[in-house]
């Protein structure tokens, strides 16, 4: 659902907006908060920051509409402002362009014109909101941009959508290589580092393919997001994909003699999504955190080698479309009681 800011004035268009707009509302497609000038419609954009448009009148009381749209530009870059007024001339348009206006619409309101440039609005809108959500899951770009665009991407534009922390229902999976660690102690860094980014190739690959996403590489180990529709069932898939990959790896000649195994843990349930870190140095990375992390990572320390586990409270969302074997009650480290815990066999 759409949510509009209407700042204008006249108070008859609320109701004329509500009536137009009824079965867009009825059907929850759009919502719409209503402003009588732009002082207030400043304190409902801060009390309501989904706010995706802005329709506003030019000759408003406190604060003007040209005056709002430039305060918007400054401090909302994510919000796009579509001026609706009565004044048409050019030397308005042209001002309300200069201030970041995204379109204009003249007084009195064709309303289908209205709905058709609310469309091409909230389209553009949610291709910005895409690209900062590609940017931000991308956890790989941040190695290799410049420090200067970093900054760029820290500043004013950015910081209002970045700085956003949601509470989100997702998967999350630790894959880690056994007895890798061994290795490292006794064979040659390169040779290690070429093996080991062999692996993580494999499973990067796998963990894509099912729609997941990296969140990032802990030593030799993997931490994975899945989100979306049947976000459990696509991480338990990607799972099984990945052990078996890992599995039938066949050795180049000249490679360490290394047969490896993985073990998994699986959890699914609320976690907090946002940026993590410090921001007095720029070191910020999006990732998810909270009790279904915790578990997720320490199921997985306790599976053994090829072993894939899972709480018995993401057991019971999929027990009837895999093949389980019961492990027991595990007391896990700050966890009050033992959790069940499932082993997914296929």
């Amino acid at each position: 659902m759409a949510k509009i800011l209407v700042a204008d004035d006249e108070v008859d268009l609320e109701m004329l907006i509500k009536q137009k707009f009824r079965k867009q509302i009825r059907e929850n497609k759009y919502e719409f908060v209503f402003a009588l000038n732009g002082n207030e419609a400043l304190e409902k954009i801060a009390a309501n920051p989904d706010i995706a448009i802005v329709l506003s009148d030019i000759n408003m009381p406190e604060l003007d509409g040209l005056n709002l749209l430039a305060r918007l530009t400054a401090s909302n870059p994510l919000i796009k402002t579509v001026m609706v007024s009565a004044y048409g001339d050019m030397d308005n348009i042209r001002t309300a362009m200069n201030r970041g206006a995204f379109d204009f619409v003249v007084k009195p309101v064709n309303f289908d014109d209205l709905e058709l440039t609310i469309e091409k609005t909230l389209k553009h809108v949610n291709q910005l909101k895409e690209t900062l959500k590609a940017i931000k899951e991308n956890n790989i770009l941040k190695m290799y941009v410049d420090e200067n665009v970093l900054n760029f991407m820290n500043g004013q534009e950015f910081e209002v959508s970045l700085l956003k922390n949601e509470t989100i229902t997702a998967t999350i999976v630790f894959i880690d290589i056994c007895s890798f660690t061994a290795l490292t102690e006794k064979e040659p860094a390169d040779q290690v580092v070429k093996l080991l980014n062999r692996y993580f190739d494999v499973m990067v690959k796998g963990i894509i393919a099912h729609g997941g996403y990296i969140d990032k590489f802990i030593g030799d180990a993997v931490m994975a997001v899945f989100k979306g529709e049947f976000h459990l069932d696509r991480a338990i898939d990607a799972s099984l994909d990945v052990r078996k990959q890992i599995e039938d790896l066949i050795q180049n000649p000249g490679e360490l003699p290394f047969f490896p195994k993985v073990a998994i843990g699986i959890n699914s349930g609320e976690v907090i999504s946002g940026n993590i870190g410090s921001a007095n140095l720029k070191r910020l990375d999006y990732t998810v955190i909270g009790d279904v992390v915790n578990t997720a990572q320490r199921l997985q320390s306790s599976a053994k080698e090829g072993q894939i586990m899972i709480a018995e409270s993401a057991w019971e969302k999929v027990k009837e479309s895999f093949n389980f074997n019961q492990v027991g009650n595990v007391t896990f480290k700050n966890k009050t009681n033992p959790v069940m815990v499932y082993e997914i066999l296929n």
